[in-house]
């Protein structure tokens, strides 16, 4: 199968929000698109998306002037999403969080901060910066990017106020680490609550639960959050 045959048989699976691509736009991959998660049923913001993800193909392998690279994020890619977070944010001032395989290349500078979790491998990324670091901070919406495609590495740091989280190895059928147990990173949204109804997002934490006996919880953070609101209703994601 192709990728974009894969990506159409993911899309077309039972319960999958998986897209193939945005429709009215040309971009580069398969597996660009957007999904809003809109306001709890019974409230006024049913059909207002009050936290936003974006979802980005970050390629598989490339020859750059005869030397062998990893995948970027492309241009026409960029564009739309800058052009989607402009239209979603004339409604609304959502947090969003965006979603990629391969890192971008800042993130090998994140070695030198403060982050949390393990850093256990170098940051395979691309040789070329398309500028997605400064597009995702230009757009002022995204509080974390969540990466794959280095699978000892589970950390979480901050490149110009933005969150960039690795998830750490999952699955049994890649490689990863003797005695590091399997693990799944979870994200998770609080709600504020009006008087009357529950609003938009208070705060977005984040940690990763190992696969062993416990099922332990580690690393527990928090992302972002609106510190005007005080009271809040849980959503996992």
């Amino acid at each position: 199968m192709t990728r974009e045959e894969l990506m159409m048989f993911l899309s077309l699976m039972d319960y999958s929000v998986s897209q193939v691509n945005p429709p009215g736009f040309l971009v580069h991959g398969f597996g660009n698109y957007h999904v809003g998660i809109h306001g709890p049923f019974g409230s006024g913001l049913v059909n207002t998306s009050l936290l936003n993800l974006y979802f980005l193909d970050s390629g598989d392998r490339e020859v750059v002037d005869g030397i062998k690279t990893y995948g970027w994020i492309k241009e026409s890619q960029l564009a739309w999403l800058s052009a989607t977070s402009r239209e979603l944010q004339k409604n609304s001032l959502a947090p969003a969080l965006s979603f990629f395989h391969i890192p971008n290349p800042e993130v090998r500078e994140l070695w030198y901060t403060d982050f949390k979790g393990e850093y256990q491998e170098g940051v395979a990324c691309s040789l070329i910066n398309s500028g997605v670091l400064d597009t995702l901070v230009s757009m002022g919406d995204v509080k974390g990017v969540f990466l794959g495609h280095d699978h000892l590495n589970d950390f979480c740091g901050n490149l110009n106020g933005i969150w960039f989280c690795y998830g750490g190895g999952f699955g049994y059928h890649a490689y990863g680490r003797p005695h590091w147990p399997r693990r799944a990173r979870v994200i998770y949204t609080q709600l504020k609550k009006g008087q009357r109804s529950w609003m938009g997002v208070e705060s977005i934490q984040t940690w990763k639960l190992l696969d062993d006996e416990n099922l332990s919880k580690i690393d527990e953070q928090v992302l972002w959050r609106d510190s005007d609101n005080d009271s809040y209703q849980s959503v996992h994601l």
